[in-house]
């Protein structure tokens, strides 16, 4: 089957954002008097979508406190700091997306993630043309692991699951792309290189080594 589309996750492949991210986390924490380590962080929140992990740190750390409440107070600072930036780029990203782009490959974020943040970094960049759909958290009942968010952009973009590719650097999002049918590259970072992705057709070490993993496959090598 001929490779027709690339679908990207956001947060810690797009971009580097999960240490914001854990700062972020940390810094609601703290409110309550809690003290929320890296590791934690990377162990059980990176690559999660917020409203789980505020479940998660409501029952772990027993704050006396409403799930709902951590998440208005982590979105918020969400907000907050992108009004003043964008998350940074990872290396390689603007080269792989003009590569993509020009091979004649559909392209689109798929993210367990709001939208605003993908928003911001398409627009930062000046990458919204490449982009022909964007899928967020907000646009799904269940966010990933599920694989709501990637059958919804494979019914945008008008292809089969097997004439796409996700690039993931989770297991949470390998997971609900692999659920959805469509191979999966993972693209492990330093929050998520503990995280299982067996599921994956390749662990690489970055997005150039997926654009070299793509060549390849237009080149004629099944995905």
């Amino acid at each position: 089957m001929q490779l027709r589309a690339i679908l990207f996750d956001h947060d810690g492949t797009l971009v580097n954002s999960e240490p914001v991210h854990y700062r972020m986390w940390a810094e609601v924490l703290q409110r309550y008097g809690f003290t929320l380590s890296e590791q934690q962080y990377k162990a059980h929140y990176a690559g999660v979508p917020t409203p789980a992990n505020a479940v998660d740190l409501v029952q772990r750390f027993e704050i006396d406190e409403t799930p709902q409440k951590l998440v208005e107070a982590k979105s918020a600072a969400t907000c907050e700091y992108l009004e003043q930036q964008a998350f940074p780029l990872m290396p390689g990203v603007e080269e792989a997306i003009s590569y993509f782009h020009g091979a004649g490959l559909k392209l689109a974020v798929v993210t367990g993630a709001s939208a605003n943040g993908v928003q911001t970094t398409l627009r930062v960049n000046k990458l919204e043309h490449y982009f022909s759909v964007i899928v967020s958290g907000d646009d799904v009942r269940a966010s990933k692991p599920a694989p709501d968010c990637y059958l919804l952009a494979l019914q945008q973009l008008g292809v089969s699951a097997a004439e796409c590719l996700a690039i993931e650097d989770t297991q949470h999002g390998l997971e609900a792309a692999f659920q959805a049918g469509i191979n999966c590259v993972a693209l492990p970072t330093e929050m998520s290189m503990h995280h299982d992705f067996h599921l994956a057709v390749a662990t690489l070490g970055g997005m150039p080594a997926a654009v070299e993993y793509v060549r390849e496959v237009l080149c004629g090598r099944e995905v």
